[in-house]
């Protein structure tokens, strides 16, 4: 896997965008040029070190706001057959080996130092306000965060399939915050979508945008407020017409719904599960906020198609289900890492919290109710890490992970909760107030195990 020298020679002076050439770096030179580019960074004056994020987009308000959708960009239909490109399977080694290759190690300390620099400082205000500030999504767009999973023939950095890098770079984001891991991670995970399901047409029109520094927002939807919704039998329907198809419904959680210009959308097709492309432009369509308990910052939306009118092209992937059922097992997997990440940082910060919280003239890392639970947290974060890897590692193998993936989540889930709950029970009465993020972080967590879709490795 060559994603992280793709990713520097993104990074680095003098290439496409700002970059040198690979023949002038050696693998030092890329990671060095990539970290001090973004330390460097102009943007970091810009996220909230000096100035206050930006509420944009959503309010807190209770009536929220109703508006037709993002219409900014014109995606110029390309014409094309067959299949489109696909990026080939990851080798298989046959040794169970979690440690990352040096392009993903790469990545991975690009992004890590993202999020503690960037993410990290501007999570309490973009969970007050939201929105996730512009200035931390261009930082994001610098990273080429959009193009992860984009073959590099198509102008992307993956050269195989990009599952467990695109995990460890959600875990990675969701150190810093999940919210906005989440709105930064949505236009990428479409533009997956295309890479993995698309046709050459879709992909001539559609992923030229995302490789551009300007990267469109995009969604994933598939999320639905449904009493006892199940993802794989939407509410949503798509009938065919002489012109194509008609979308009725209303699809939740939808990532910077209110920005995206263009959407992922599931609905039923004569009983089947299909994904649509739908750009925001379409009549039809329109957009509420949808703040929620957690993940704020990803400015949740609800998208109501109200006869909404598709050509026949439009279809993403197989229509008998297939396709739509392995976009719902690697959003699954997507949140198995943001719960990962969300975790550590749990665990990283109540750690040294209970070593200097005196009770009774001892930290009350003394007394072993305490540590016990610490330990637990770890024990449990590790558990988690374990299958949301292994279930990676088949997926980017292009092995059957069905049943990884549930196993995963499921335990994700469950323990992420857990693992919220008692990161505020070890602060006390620190843990009820946003003076700490262990609060946000909980909030957080509970949305693992309600959300379906919304992003995808």
């Amino acid at each position: 896997m060559d994603i992280g020298k793709s990713l520097m020679t993104r990074l680095s002076p003098g290439g496409r965008h700002g970059l040198a050439s690979a023949e002038q770096r050696d693998p030092i030179g890329y990671a060095v040029a990539a970290l001090n580019k973004l330390a460097q960074s102009d943007l970091l004056d810009r996220v909230g070190l000096r100035k206050q994020a930006e509420q944009v987009v959503f309010t807190t308000t209770r009536e929220g706001f109703r508006t037709v959708t993002a219409a900014s960009r014109t995606f110029a239909k390309a014409s094309g057959k067959g299949p489109g490109t696909r990026v080939p399977a990851a080798k298989r080694t046959g040794v169970f080996d979690l440690t990352p290759t040096e392009d993903e190690q790469m990545l991975v300390d690009a992004v890590t130092e993202y999020a503690e620099e960037v993410v990290r400082p501007a999570a309490a205000e973009a969970d007050e306000a939201c929105a996730t500030p512009d200035s931390v999504i261009k930082a994001g767009l610098e990273l080429g965060l959009p193009i992860l999973g984009v073959p590099e023939t198509l102008g992307g950095i993956s050269e195989e399939r990009s599952a467990m890098a695109g995990t460890l770079v959600a875990e990675a984001l969701s150190k810093g915050d999940m919210g906005i891991a989440l709105a930064a991670l949505g236009p990428g995970s479409v533009a997956t979508a295309l890479g993995l399901w698309g046709t050459e047409a879709q992909q001539q029109t559609y992923l030229p945008a995302f490789t551009e520094d300007e990267a469109p927002a995009a969604a994933l939807a598939l999320q639905e407020k449904t009493v006892l919704f199940d993802v794989l039998q939407p509410s949503t329907t798509a009938r065919r017409t002489s012109e194509g198809y008609v979308l009725d419904g209303a699809k939740a959680g939808v990532v910077r719904g209110a920005e995206a210009e263009l959407f992922v959308v599931g609905a039923s097709l004569d009983g089947t599960p299909v994904l649509f492309l739908v750009e925001s432009s379409t009549p039809g369509l329109t957009v509420e906020a949808d703040p929620s308990m957690g993940i704020r910052a990803a400015a949740l939306a609800t998208l109501r198609l109200e006869g909404v009118t598709v050509p026949a092209d439009a279809v993403l992937g197989a229509t008998d289900g297939t396709t739509y059922a392995e976009c719902v097992r690697l959003s699954r997997l997507a949140w198995c890492a943001l719960a990962v990440g969300t975790g550590q940082a749990v665990l990283d910060y109540v750690t040294p919290y209970v070593k200097t919280r005196e009770a009774f003239g001892e930290p009350i890392a003394h007394r072993q109710s305490v540590a016990f639970m610490v330990a637990n947290i770890a024990i449990e974060l590790q558990a988690m890490r374990l299958l949301t890897y292994k279930a990676a590692g088949r997926a980017a193998e292009g092995k059957d992970f069905s049943r990884e993936v549930a196993l995963a989540r499921k335990l994700c889930a469950e323990k992420g909760m857990a693992i919220g709950n008692d990161g505020v029970q070890l602060l006390g009465g620190h843990g009820f107030v946003k003076e700490h993020p262990v609060e946000r972080w909980y909030r957080d967590l509970r949305a693992v195990a309600v959300m379906e879709g919304t992003v995808l490795v």
